[in-house]
């Protein structure tokens, strides 16, 4: 018997929780983001060092994302960017109001909430801690690199880092609704995002690889359209499969989605190629080994000049296996 309004679970970070909640948020389901507060850069990386608050890039990201049509005035002044100003320059209203409302409430979680009532959400938006941590990774070559936007290095450096492994400097304990929310859900969907420093994250916090491997939801990742130079250098569908496992449990996803590569035009993989980018490819094969895993395989993006997820196409590839 099908669950009414399932509880359904988004995990990540940046553009592609914001992407994934866009493509679900008009079905009948029960929507939380479980949202990475690693970042340390731009905007939300001055405010963090500024006023010692957790960085609200992200969260804001997701609050925009499951705001409602009728909110369309407000989405815009959260999204507004300040161009001039020595002091406003560079940082967006939503990254400001949201650190008012923390400063107002002391509580980090609380003035999330905040924000989410003002957006009208349909859903729910939750840190994965509330207690301040560092992305901390480990190269092959030995070489340490901290903070994220260190570790996401800009696309035009030209050497490649390969990474070895990632880790927060401190323990830090998950948000207690993360773990609430994670342990009713229905579903739960890891990505897509960048790898280190969007989608790991969240699995570094204790309490959270417990939660999510015990949880009996039916657990789906979607993986990367294409990689990312410096982080996912060459890196297969099995490549971020694999990796995410390390840091999760083995044969921990019921569901893999890939993008059928093949209906890419070929001037926009060179226009990837150019920037140091590839396509992400598979075999059927790579995955012989995982015999519980259901693998669907779609024209599930936008071919315009980037590729990004087209959330129709994505939110029917995920309603089509929600509903089943």
């Amino acid at each position: 018997m099908k669950t009414k309004n399932p509880k359904v679970i988004v995990m990540g970070g940046g553009t592609g929780v914001f992407n994934t909640l866009m493509s679900l948020k008009n079905y009948p389901i029960d929507l939380t983001a479980v949202v990475s507060i690693a970042d340390d850069g731009g905007s939300s990386g001055v405010l963090r060092e500024e006023f010692g608050i957790l960085p609200p890039g992200d969260i804001r990201r997701a609050l925009i994302a499951l705001a409602p049509e009728s909110a369309k005035s407000l989405t815009k002044l959260f999204t507004y960017r300040f161009e001039n100003g020595s002091g406003l320059k560079g940082h967006s209203f939503g990254n400001l109001f949201i650190t008012a409302l923390t400063d107002i409430t002391k509580n980090f979680n609380t003035a999330v909430h905040a924000a989410g009532r003002i957006l009208n959400i349909k859903g729910n938006v939750v840190p994965v801690s509330l207690e301040e941590c560092r992305l901390i990774a480990k190269l092959k070559s030995g070489v340490f690199i901290f903070g994220e936007t260190n570790i996401d290095i800009p696309d035009n450096k030209k050497e490649k880092i390969l990474i070895d492994k990632v880790f927060l400097n401190k323990k830090v304990k998950a948000n207690p609704e993360a773990i609430k929310e994670i342990k009713k859900a229905d579903y739960i969907i890891v990505g897509p995002g960048d790898l280190y420093t969007s989608i790991i994250p969240n699995f570094l916090v204790n309490g959270i690889k417990d939660a999510f491997e015990k949880s009996k939801a039916k657990k789906i990742y979607i993986c990367n359209i294409v990689t990312k130079f410096s982080e996912t250098n060459d890196f297969k569908a099995i490549d971020f499969l694999k990796t995410l496992e390390k840091y999760i449990c083995k044969n921990c996803f019921d569901y893999l989605i890939l993008n059928d590569y093949n209906q890419i035009p070929q001037r926009l993989i060179n226009i990837y190629r150019r920037e140091k980018k590839q396509v992400v490819k598979f075999k059927i094969k790579d995955f012989e080994k995982y015999k519980k895993l259901n693998i669907v395989i779609g024209d599930i993006v936008n071919k315009n000049k980037l590729l990004r997820h087209n959330n129709k196409r994505l939110g029917k590839a995920l309603w089509d296996i929600i509903e089943k």
